[in-house]
């Protein structure tokens, strides 16, 4: 690390440690919902002893973090049944989110061009993820961030390992942005701004596409835009190739080429010898997704490609990744319509 860089990362710290300070000292003392807790002394000090931070400044941090019973209901509440694809794509490809996705375009349509021009993601998908996410920055999630990662990460025992990770990642990520921790805002698992990236994917993937010298996904759309492409690009997106190609099926065996689960395992040969077939299909040695939707007017035989498996990474579901897809060509041909 030169020792520009370093002087730079000592002064953003300081400027983090005094506002945290000048918060601690501007508000009463009182007993919050983790005050004395051991876990979060335990967590406190691996804080400070492996992250530079100061201990009693951190513990005012966590004087103010409430535990929300809604958030522990939420992540606890049995899941809903399974949906099939006649009932979810509804959900999500409406003429209103389609109307309001051509709006964004156009509004962003700059800032939309050149992040495809670097990363090589469609604009159509970049809008269709933050349409799908929060309907273009309408729902970006109401509880602060501190109180949902605390909450998960000391009072929910089936995944506060994770949850402690994403704390530990939001707190450094306030510290880097020099942004106060107990005003960010986000969903209740603690996802946050326009294209809902945890913490752990915000330090890694988020990018300052605006170059003001701050990542601020949750009201500059220009971030958010380049971090869902920087995102894509990372997880393997390929310019200009295919996402889906629908399949055509016949004999008995077709079922036996379904793939467990989201990755890529068959091939198209594989499937082909299954009795699979599609126009445009790829290499016999190209490996796919192949999955089935039971749709309006019955089954609906897929592969999803390369590009659909990028989808995925972003969240692991066939359905949301087809949701995205099927919402982004929806924006092409309503753009052009208009």
């Amino acid at each position: 690390m030169s020792m520009q860089v370093m002087r730079g990362w000592a002064t953003r710290h300081a400027s983090w440690m005094s506002l945290i300070g000048l918060l601690g000292a501007t508000q009463e003392a009182q007993a919050g919902d983790y005050d004395g807790s051991p876990q979060v002394a335990e967590f406190v000090g691996e804080m400070t002893r492996d992250y530079g931070f100061a201990g009693e400044q951190l513990m005012g941090v966590f004087r103010e973090a409430q535990r929300k019973q809604a958030i522990l209901d939420a992540i606890s509440r049995p899941a809903e049944r399974v949906k099939q694809w006649k009932e979810y794509r509804p959900m999500f490809l409406t003429d209103a989110r389609v109307a309001r996705g051509v709006d964004f375009w156009r509004q962003h349509e700059a800032v939309l061009a050149r992040a495809e021009q670097e990363y090589g993601v469609p604009a159509q998908v970049i809008v269709a993820i933050i349409g799908i996410e929060t309907f273009y920055g309408r729902n970006t999630g109401s509880y602060r961030v501190i109180d949902a990662l605390s909450t998960l990460g000391f009072d929910y025992p089936p995944r506060a390992e994770f949850f402690r990770k994403e704390l530990r990642e939001f707190l450094l990520l306030a510290r880097e942005e020099q942004v106060d921790p107990l005003t960010l805002k986000g969903s209740y698992a603690g996802a946050m701004g326009l294209p809902q990236f945890m913490p752990s994917s915000f330090r890694a993937y988020a990018v300052d596409f605006d170059g003001d010298g701050h990542i601020n996904i949750w009201s500059n759309p220009d971030d958010a835009i380049g971090s869902v492409a920087s995102y894509f690009k990372r997880h393997g997106w390929v310019s200009g190739e295919p996402v889906v190609i629908r399949a055509d099926v016949a004999g008995e065996r077709a079922d036996e080429g379904l793939t467990q689960g989201i990755e890529p395992v068959k091939t198209v040969g594989e499937l082909r010898a299954l009795g699979w077939s599609g126009q445009n299909a790829p290499r016999d040695d190209t490996p796919v997704t192949a999955f089935r939707l039971e749709g309006e007017n019955g089954p609906e035989y897929w592969m999803g490609l390369k590009n659909f498996y990028a989808i995925t990474r972003y969240n692991r579901s066939v359905m949301y990744a087809m949701a995205v897809h099927q919402l982004s060509d929806m924006l092409v041909q309503a753009r052009g319509n208009k």
